[in-house]
């Protein structure tokens, strides 16, 4: 059972997994540094551990002990009660769903074993948004695909926006990091998967007309907002494909774009 610990004091070093959470330079590097992420929301919290991940600290608001009291009683990490104004002192921000968690990281998988049993995976190139990375785990996670890859410059899926947006997706699909970009992409290829650049260009096939749903295992690339895929990632893929447009709207956001493409990728794949 967790010690459920009432602290009035901002400057708390107990506080410390909590601080600054709207900096988004200072988390992005000492979140992994420091192997832990934040979970925002019941939801998430719970999924957070339902996923396996270890917590270290929870921090609630009062109204939310009674609802999460069978988490209290079931972990061994403490547990702060704070103020909603102190929360906002620590965080930088008002926490709205009033629940966080301070979780502990597990090593990523490699690209290699991720990729020995999955069928459909997507690929990110230089996506940094963290709404548009959440949104992407959540229609993977949705829509059947196996995996996600990164490039190295990809942003971290665990940070607490992703994290939020994907309500938690993001602890579903296995993901991992390519350490060499575009040359790990020919790894991809050499295990079997069909590389498949998702673009705007008019030289692309249609997802109809390329039928990716039909195909053994398939690697959808997708690019950052606004970009899109690079140079040296779209001349490293087997084929481009795209999503047709109408009233003259000549793309999608990279999120919705996203959902629309697994879908085509995964239909007809019977449900696991």
């Amino acid at each position: 059972m967790a010690d459920l610990i009432t602290v009035e004091d901002p400057d708390d070093p107990r506080l410390t997994d909590y601080t600054g959470l709207t900096d988004v330079e200072l988390r992005r590097k000492r979140e992994p540094a420091e192997g832990l992420f934040i979970a925002e929301g019941e939801k998430v919290i719970r999924r957070a551990r339902e996923a396996g991940y270890e917590m270290r600290s929870m921090l609630l608001s009062a109204k939310w002990i009674d609802a999460m009291r069978d988490v209290i009683d079931e972990v061994p990490a403490p547990v702060y009660a704070v103020s909603p104004e102190l929360a906002e002192q620590v965080t930088g921000y008002h926490v709205h769903r009033g629940a966080l968690a301070s979780m502990q990281r597990r090593p990523l998988p490699t690209a290699g074993e991720l990729l020995r049993d999955a069928r459909r995976v997507v690929i990110m190139e230089s996506v940094n948004d963290h709404t548009n990375i959440g949104a992407i785990f959540r229609s993977a996670a949705a829509l059947g695909m196996d995996a996600v890859l990164l490039s190295p410059d990809c942003a971290d899926p665990l940070y607490r926006r992703s994290v939020k947006v994907s309500m938690g997706a993001v602890f579903s699909v296995p993901y991992a990091r390519l350490e060499t970009w575009p040359k790990d992409l020919e790894s991809v290829r050499e295990a079997g998967f069909t590389l498949l650049a998702l673009t705007p260009d008019d030289k692309a096939r249609t997802l109809d007309e390329a039928a990716p749903h039909r195909m053994d295992r398939v690697a959808l690339m997708l690019g950052a907002e606004g970009d899109g895929l690079s140079t040296r990632a779209l001349v490293a893929a087997d084929e481009w494909v795209r999503i047709p447009m109408s009233h003259g709207v000549d793309s999608l956001n990279v999120g919705a774009a996203a959902a629309v493409a697994f879908y085509a990728v995964t239909a007809g794949r019977p449900e696991s």
